[in-house]
């Protein structure tokens, strides 16, 4: 999002949306918890107790409900997937924040539809075939190279693999219940291999080095599209994303606004942090309801009349361009596009 304090930040991480993964709001339930779920017990230790924190805990002194269907293991040191064939009715499986390096032992764990592994150390997506049931995948901010074995999981709605050292979109093609995947923060270089993701709403490719806006016309459903900080200098290839609601390209190299007129449902668009000179090309764009155009180019104050037909527009950032060095700034879009209710960071005052 574009970078307007902690306010923006804050919007950053929600569409992300670009995320802590991208909006999710399963993350936001799960967290990192000082106390386990009452499906957990201890026997002789505690999860975030003092001591060494890369000195993994004794699997055994963690006590499980067979019962349990919803287990929560965060920031409990734990080094290695193992003892957990007790859990004969768990459908949410969390273990952020702790010390395993490989993703095994889940042959018996057939009833998991969640399974979070999110911040651990884990180098490569492995042993998940008995998950034929799993919905959700976390395995953000890991060190994954390579997207890989998850031929099994073809029920699969949301994989996150946030933070990774990933360079290619592969072997997702088969995935085709999928309404979610986020790529922020990889190294990936090329948008590839999305033909069979019919399915797909929400795709985040943040902060990667992505230079080419490409293969997006079989996401005929896609709602959201985040691309934000990567190495884009054209806006293209976009005629197929019909239903496209949320569209986010700040901090790329984009000089001019074209190639959305078949995205006509916009409501929010954001090319903040560019090098764009003119409010154009967005006329047609009548839903939209925020726009953020921070730290660009632009001059004229002409330039506004692109929005008027935005007769829901509630939210404009226009500051850090050259237009706001003029000391009525906020008074002339209040008299330019009068339905807006904030400018940048700040709400008007009636």
């Amino acid at each position: 999002m574009a970078e307007n304090g902690g306010e923006q930040q804050a919007m950053e991480i929600d569409r992300r949306v670009e995320s802590e993964e991208s909006g999710d709001e399963e993350g936001q339930r799960k967290g990192t918890f000082d106390e386990l779920s009452p499906n957990v017990r201890l026997s002789g230790t505690e999860c975030n107790s003092s001591g060494e924190p890369d000195t993994p805990v004794d699997i055994d002194s963690i006590i499980l409900d067979p019962e349990a269907e919803d287990v929560d293991l965060n920031h409990c040191r734990i080094g290695k997937m193992e003892g957990f064939d007790v859990l004969k009715k768990v459908k949410v499986l969390c273990l952020r924040q702790n010390l395993i390096r490989t993703i095994e032992n889940l042959d018996q764990l057939i009833t998991v539809r969640e399974l979070d592994l999110y911040d651990n150390q884990i180098k490569q997506i492995e042993n998940l075939q008995a998950l034929k049931e799993l919905e959700i995948l976390d395995l953000s901010f890991n060190v994954v190279r390579k997207i890989e074995a998850l031929e099994s999981l073809t029920k699969l709605k949301k994989l996150f693999l946030v933070n990774n050292k990933i360079t290619k979109i592969e072997n997702v093609g088969h995935l085709d219940q999928l309404e979610t995947l986020e790529l922020g923060s990889n190294r990936i270089r090329v948008i590839e291999n999305f033909e069979n993701l019919k399915k797909l709403n929400n795709l985040f490719l943040g902060k990667n080095k992505i230079t080419k806006l490409q293969n997006l016309d079989g996401l005929t459903n896609l709602t959201v599209l985040s691309i934000q900080s990567n190495r884009l200098t054209k806006i293209e290839g976009m005629q197929g994303l019909v239903n496209l609601q949320e569209l986010y390209l700040s901090h790329n190299g984009i000089e001019v606004i074209e190639g959305l007129e078949n995205n006509k449902k916009i409501t929010t668009l954001d090319i903040a942090n560019n090098r764009i000179k003119k409010i154009e090309n967005i006329s047609h764009l009548t839903e939209l309801q925020e726009f953020w155009m921070n730290d660009n180019l632009i001059e004229q104050w002409s330039d506004l009349d692109e929005l008027k037909n935005a007769k829901e527009l509630q939210t404009v950032y226009l500051e850090g361009n050259p237009l706001q060095k003029d000391p009525h700034y906020r008074r002339k879009v209040i008299l330019s596009l009068p339905s807006v209710r904030q400018i940048d960071a700040t709400f008007i005052r009636f």
